[in-house]
């Protein structure tokens, strides 16, 4: 199941309605736009009558991007729609309209002109919510959308728009072979698929395999691109962050969202706001976008709920689930060591999904010795054994073991251990269930 079809209803007025449209199409994903442009049409098509919008494809990092993308508009004075996905806790986070989330009076009125304007044809529930969502953002002003694709770009329900103001491609990885092929170069062809004629496209740095690809469908399809490292540079530098273009050099200061990574975002994300004609974004803009982002479940510090009780220690919650994610988070546990007065054991608490690259996620925590912790995630039919997990990770060379579920790991640690640091990582599924219990008070 893709974390962006994945519907994880709750007790709300849409859950009903929401229930009904996941049962249109035998199943959850099934790349494709005709089913999509169809149900636009009988809808009037609302994709055609959108404020400006910036797409962003990507493996890691677009929820990141547009979180700074977003928190510097709204600096500005701008009103932003943004769309999102997977949702956390509640559906109604994957639409943001002119800055607030849709209530959910709004989500059941557009949720419901999309059921009957589909008639029960077979559509995915990603299709048939990205619909509503067109529907939202048409109807409500605003002067900017912030669109992230599901899943790839080419056949993603997003790319249904077909004048953004700008497109962005962050980092392509590996990730979703199974619908996007199995090599970085046929990702990244997915992944350019957003990519449209005389609109800039802003790219943040591609392995070799990537990088050509993206290029050659810029030039098929003729956009013209900003990359990073070539046109744009950016890199953190004695505690802030420094961008230069050739509009000229910034320096910022350091992007609030935790992890080295986050550099990379936060300089694709200026690139971005550099390059939005017809808005005026000044430097003061830029700094309160940087520190003033806010993305939830990614390296998200949690302080308060039933799992922080009585924990003597850190604990960090990530929803990375792929191979270049468990490398931008080992990479920060590894700096956080460096930076620590004294040694710290470290556990990480995991859950996945059975069709992840666990082998890969793992490899680059190897040389932290983390302590490994097993869980299942709850309510997932498609979640991992953990004692697949506990095996790959005792084959290379760590300690690991199964518990019941995430307080169960944390009851584990020994309480003679100082200050430990936790991560509780491997999906966005499990991010979700564990803020759902323990709600964070900068959620929303």
């Amino acid at each position: 199941m893709s974390l962006a079809a994945r519907p994880e209803l709750g007790s709300a007025p849409s859950e009903k309605v929401l229930a009904r449209l996941i049962r249109l199409h035998p199943k959850l994903i099934d790349l494709s736009l005709g089913r999509l442009r169809s149900l636009l049409r009988k809808l009037g098509h609302p994709e055609r009558n959108l404020p400006p919008v910036v797409h962003v494809a990507g493996t890691n990092g677009k929820g990141s991007t547009i979180a700074y993308l977003r928190a510097a508009l709204e600096a500005s004075g701008a009103r932003v729609h943004v769309m999102t996905s997977p949702h956390l806790v509640r559906f109604n986070e994957r639409i943001r309209l002119a800055g607030a989330l849709i209530s959910d009076d709004e989500l059941v009125a557009v949720l419901s002109a999309c059921e009957a304007a589909n008639g029960g044809d077979p559509i995915t529930f990603f299709e048939v919510t990205t619909a509503a969502a067109f529907l939202a953002f048409r109807d409500t002003p605003a002067d900017i959308l912030l669109l992230e694709t599901g899943l790839g770009g080419r056949l993603d329900a997003s790319n249904v728009v077909e004048h953004p103001l700008l497109t962005a491609i962050t980092t392509v990885s590996m990730d979703h072979q199974d619908f996007l092929g199995d090599s970085l170069a046929k990702i990244a062809h997915e992944k350019a698929g957003i990519l449209k004629p005389n609109a800039m496209g802003i790219i943040a740095r591609q392995a070799p395999e990537a990088a050509p690809v993206i290029a050659e469908n810029a030039r098929r399809v003729g956009a013209h691109l900003l990359r990073q490292d070539h046109e744009w540079h950016v890199r953190a530098s004695a505690g802030q962050l420094e961008f230069r273009s050739p509009r000229g050099q910034l320096i910022l200061p350091a992007p609030g969202l935790k992890g080295g990574h986050q550099v990379q975002n936060a300089g694709l994300a200026l690139a971005c706001l550099q390059n939005l004609e017809g808005f005026s974004i000044n430097r003061e803009d830029m700094a309160a976008g940087l520190t003033a982002a806010h993305w939830p479940g990614r390296l998200q510090r949690l302080r308060q709920g039933p799992l922080c009780e009585g924990f003597v220690g850190e604990i960090w919650l990530d929803g990375g689930h792929n191979p270049g994610a468990g490398a931008a988070l080992a990479e920060t546990l590894r700096d956080w060591r460096a930076g620590d007065d004294a040694p710290r054991p470290l556990h990480l608490i995991m859950g996945m999904l059975d069709n992840k690259d666990v082998e890969n996620f793992l490899l680059p925590f190897q040389s932290l010795a983390p302590e490994i912790h097993a869980v299942p995630v709850p309510h997932e039919t498609a979640a991992m054994a953990p004692e697949r997990i506990v095996r790959t990770a005792v084959a290379q060379g760590l300690v690991a073991h199964e518990a019941q579920s995430v307080a169960a790991a944390l009851q584990a640690i020994p309480r003679s251990e100082t200050a430990p640091r936790v991560l509780i990582c491997g999906t966005l599924y499990l991010a979700g269930s564990v803020l759902a219990t323990n709600p964070q008070d900068d959620f929303a």
